[in-house]
């Protein structure tokens, strides 16, 4: 049985979700595919940053959208999501990392950004007072924070499917074709016909591009978090450091949230990663260093999470470059929770109105190699 749909979005992850809320907020009807279901992999287990902090040049005015509508997050999707306003710190441990930041926050300023500033040792105390002496400075993004990720993609899922979208969960997208002048995938039995397909799969979308004939130098990773037992209070930012790989923030329950880019394995077809307790140890050690109140606590859990990471580490994101009628919304790197809401938004403006205010031109498909249509276009 073949149903037609005004757009098919393939991906239920935060991404995946936001697009289709705010496809159907400008009159448009979707359908989303997702093969487990909205949330299961990277946008329901990540470290819930919301960070325009230190995010490449290219993907800041999607990151700066985006933050616009986190700030009033629950009258989009009746639910605040969990998300608190401390801000971020990025800490230099030393001068040569300071002055690097330095060099960083005048750069962005001379560009007419101005969400990152350049903080002094005294000020650094004051937002993190338990943090090492010895660190001169940092920057710091006061309007960042953190939010709880599957909560969130559940609420835009939940405010989606409100709005009537069509939620397809524990059946994946398969033979994704163009016929007639319609983009074609088949979900079990059904197959789904729309003018619009989006490609939202996550660590899957590089397949579908492939597919397609714009194959991109993208690989599956599976960063790895942990989460410790209660500690006395000690810290409101999220904090981020300059030079070695750590992030990291406290709950209201003292529980202390570790992360930062250290990688699992993953097997990606089996939807299962296997945990480097080495690299999570390494991650441990740098906190006890960094902040003494921490060299008592304990791990409880870890895990790690799925996704997609391109060569250059920004997304894949708006038109294809040869097909009409797709667009890809994939490959954030381990860091696109924070743009999801935005990214929906401005997807919904390529499609609906041809394009977009948001300046995104520095992360297109086309910065890659040149792609030759295939043969079902």
């Amino acid at each position: 049985m073949i149903i037609t749909k005004d757009a098919i979005i393939i991906g239920g992850g935060i991404h995946g979700c936001s697009t289709a809320l705010h496809l159907c907020l400008a009159g448009v009807k979707p359908v989303l595919i997702e093969k487990d279901y909205a949330g299961r992999h990277a946008s329901g287990v990540n470290a819930g940053g919301v960070r325009q902090l230190a995010r490449d040049v290219a993907e800041i005015p999607l990151s700066i959208r985006s933050m616009g509508i986190w700030e009033n997050v629950a009258d989009l999707v009746d639910d605040d999501c969990g998300f608190e306003s401390h801000g971020q710190v990025l800490v230099a441990e030393n001068e040569v990392e300071l002055a690097a930041s330095r060099a960083r926050v005048a750069d962005l300023n001379a560009r007419g950004f101005t969400h990152e500033e350049l903080i002094d040792g005294a000020e650094l105390r004051r937002l993190v007072p338990a943090v090492a002496e010895s660190c001169p400075g940092g920057v710091v993004s006061r309007r960042d924070g953190a939010a709880q990720p599957a909560r969130t993609t559940t609420a835009f899922r939940r405010k989606a499917e409100g709005l009537g979208a069509r939620i397809i969960e524990g059946v994946a997208a398969a033979n994704v074709r163009k016929e007639d002048g319609l983009w074609r995938v088949d979900v079990g039995a059904e197959t789904y016909a729309a003018p619009v397909l989006v490609n939202a799969a996550g660590a899957w979308a590089g397949r579908i591009a492939a597919a397609l004939g714009e194959p991109v130098p993208v690989e599956t990773i599976a960063p790895m978090l942990m989460i410790t037992s209660p500690v006395a209070p000690f810290i409101d930012p999220v904090v981020i450091l300059r030079g070695r790989k750590l992030s990291f923030k406290q709950f209201k329950n003292g529980t202390v949230l570790i992360g930062g880019g250290h990688l699992a394995m993953p097997y990606q077809d089996r939807n299962e990663t296997v945990l480097d307790w080495r690299k999570l140890s390494e991650s441990a050690g740098t906190v006890s260093e960094l902040f003494a109140v921490m060299r008592n606590a304990t791990i409880v859990r870890a895990w790690a999470g799925i996704e997609a990471r391109m060569r250059d580490d920004i997304p894949v994101f708006g038109p294809s470059a040869i097909h009409d009628g797709l667009y890809h919304q994939f490959g954030f790197s381990a860091h696109g929770f924070q743009l999801g809401p935005g990214a929906g938004a401005v997807m919904a403006e390529l499609i609906v109105n041809g394009g977009t205010q948001t300046r995104i031109g520095g992360l297109s498909i086309a910065r890659f190699s040149n792609p030759s249509p295939s043969p079902s276009t």
